[in-house]
C-alpha cells in the first residue's frame, strides 16, 4: 500500500496574522526570560536616553535578548542580530524586532555598570520564589581566556631588542629616502609607508615597556612592604630573646622590571596564567561564590591575579553588600588555594565560619579514618588551628564535600552546557561586567529549572 504524507505547503498565506505566542511552549525560557526582565528596575538605563534622534529600541527587550543569548550560548552581537531572523525564541524575545549588531553591541558596552545592578535583583527574585536563604557559600575560581593571544605578549626583554632592531630599519630607511635619487629601492618599497608602520610598531612598544615598568614598580612596592614586615620581626625577636635569629636573613627585593616581564598588546590588563589542564594561557581569573542549597551564585568578579589566596576577602565583601532579605551567609567552603591565617581570621571577623581546605586532601581515605572523631581541641588554640579541627569532625567533612558538588559543577555547566570559554570584551572592567552577565545568565537559567 502506497504512504501517503502530510502535505508540505509553503506557499499558502494565513487567514489570520500568525502568533508568536503560538510558535513557543508555555514553559519555555525565552518566556521565563521575559517575565524575569518585567520584574527587574530598569529605570537607571531608561533615564540615559536623551530623548532626541530616531527612536531607540526599549532596554528591557535589548536586556531580555542579552540574558537569553548568554544563557544558550549565543554571545556576540552579530550572532544575536542574525538569531533574531533565525530563531522563533529570539524572534519572541524581540518582539518580531530586528536590532543591528551595532545596536546591541553599543549597548551592552555602554550600559555593563548598570546592568551589574540587576545581579542583587535576580537573587531578591529568587528568593521571592522561595529558593534561595543564604547560608552555606562555597568559592571557587576558574581561568577563561581573554580576548586576545598569548602570542601577541610582548617581554620586556623582546621589547628593548625589538626597539632597537626598528630603530635602526628607520635610520636605513631614511637613508635610503635620502639617496633616492642614486641608488636604487628595491621594487614594491614604498618608504613613506614603511616608515609609517615602523613608527606605529614604536609606538606601542614604548607603551607596552611604561606599562611594564609601572606593574614592576608595583610589585616592588608589595615586596619591599613585605620585606620591611619580616626585618622588623626578625628585629623584634632578637631583642626579645637577646639572641640572634636563625636562619638567612631576608634580602631586600630589586627595583625595575625583569627580563621576563611582559604586556599583551591586544587587551594589556589580561595575564599569562597556569591552566588547570597545563601549559599557559592569556586569561582573567574569575571567580564564583555559589549558595550550596539552591546552586545560586551569590557572589562574582574577576581578579588578574593568577592565585586565589587573595580573592577571599573580595567575596566577602560581595556576601556583605548583598540585601539584608537574603539572609546572611553562615559557612565559607574553598581549597586550599584560598588558605593563608589572614583570611580565617577574616571570617571569623565577619561571623562567618570557613571551612578552607589546608592541604590537598588525599584520595580513597581508609573507612574508619573517614568518621573518626579529632583529638579535643585546645583551648588556647587559634583560628586555624580550630579550623583544622573542624575540617577533621564528620560534620565538617561532610560541609567541606559539598564544594565539589557545589561551586565546581557551575563552572561546568558556564563551559560546557552554555558554551562560555572565553571572554569577548577586553580590558578589566568591561570582562568583569560580562562575568557578572554569565553569572546572572546562569542565575536565570537555573530558576527556570527551579519553576518547573
Amino acid at each position: 500500500m502506497k504512504s501517503k504524507f502530510i502535505e508540505v505547503d509553503r506557499e499558502t498565506p494565513y487567514l489570520l496574522p500568525p502568533s508568536l505566542q503560538d510558535w513557543l511552549p508555555e514553559k519555555h525560557l525565552a518566556r521565563f526570560v521575559v517575565e524575569i526582565v518585567e520584574q527587574l528596575d530598569l529605570r537607571s538605563l531608561k533615564a540615559t536616553y536623551a530623548g532626541r534622534g530616531s527612536q531607540p529600541y526599549n532596554p528591557e527587550m535589548l536586556v531580555a535578548l542579552l540574558f537569553y543569548g548568554y544563557a544558550t550560548g549565543v554571545f556576540s552581537s552579530r550572532k544575536l542580530e542574525r538569531s533574531t531572523y533565525d530563531s522563533v525564541a529570539f524572534r519572541f524575545i524581540a518582539a518580531n524586532s530586528h536590532p543591528d549588531h551595532d545596536t546591541i553591541a553599543t549597548f551592552r558596552r555602554r550600559f555593563l555598570p548598570q546592568l551589574n545592578k540587576l545581579f542583587a535583583q535576580i537573587l531578591l527574585i529568587a528568593h521571592q520564589m522561595e529558593v534561595l536563604k543564604l547560608g552555606n557559600v562555597s568559592l571557587d575560581g576558574s581561568k577563561i581566556k581573554a580576548n586576545a593571544s598569548k602570542h601577541k605578549a610582548l617581554s620586556y626583554e623582546h621589547a628593548c631588542k625589538l626597539e632597537e632592531q626598528i630603530k635602526a630599519e628607520v635610520g636605513e630607511l631614511l637613508k635610503k629616502a635620502e639617496a633616492a635619487d642614486h641608488a636604487d629601492i628595491p621594487d614594491g618599497m614604498n618608504i613613506p609607508e614603511e616608515l609609517e608602520r615602523r613608527e606605529k610598531r614604536l609606538s606601542a612598544i614604548a607603551a607596552a615597556k611604561v606599562e611594564i615598568k609601572k606593574r614592576a614598580a608595583e610589585r616592588h612596592a608589595r615586596e619591599q612592604a613585605a620585606y620591611e614586615k619580616k626585618v622588623a620581626e626578625r628585629a623584634k625577636k632578637e631583642q626579645a630573646t637577646g639572641k640572634k635569629a636563625k636562619g638567612k636573613e631576608p634580602k631586600p627585593p630589586k627595583s625595575g622590571p625583569t627580563a621576563k616581564d611582559q604586556v599583551n598588546l591586544t587587551d594589556e590588563e589580561s595575564r599569562i596564567m597556569p591552566t588547570s589542564g597545563g601549559g599557559f594561557e592569556q586569561t582573567y581569573n574569575a571567580q564564583a561564590g555559589v549558595d550550596t542549597a539552591s546552586k545560586l551564585i551569590v557572589s562574582a568578579h574577576v581578579t588578574q591575579n593568577p592565585n586565589d589566596k587573595q580573592e577571599l576577602t573580595p567575596t566577602l565583601e560581595n556576601l556583605a553588600a548583598l540585601p539584608e532579605k537574603l539572609g546572611k551567609a553562615t559557612d565559607l567552603v574553598a581549597d586550599s588555594g584560598y588558605f593563608s591565617e589572614s583570611n580565617v581570621t577574616a571570617c571569623e571577623e565577619n561571623e562567618i565560619t570557613p571551612y578552607i581546605a589546608v592541604d590537598r586532601q588525599s584520595h580513597n581515605v581508609p573507612l574508619m579514618e573517614r568518621f573518626a572523631e579529632p583529638p579535643p581541641l585546645p583551648e588556647d588554640a587559634d583560628s586555624v588551628a580550630r579550623m583544622k579541627h573542624r575540617l577533621k569532625t564528620p560534620s565538617g567533612k561532610a560541609i567541606y564535600a559539598q564544594r565539589k558538588v557545589t561551586s565546581e559543577p557551575v563552572f561546568g555547566i558556564i563551559k560546557a552546557v552554555m558554551g562560555f570559554r572565553s571572554f569577548l570584551l577586553r580590558g578589566f572592567e568591561a570582562v568583569t561586567g560580562e562575568w557578572n552577565l554569565v553569572c546572572m545568565a546562569y542565575n536565570i537559567k537555573k530558576l527556570h529549572v527551579f519553576a518547573g
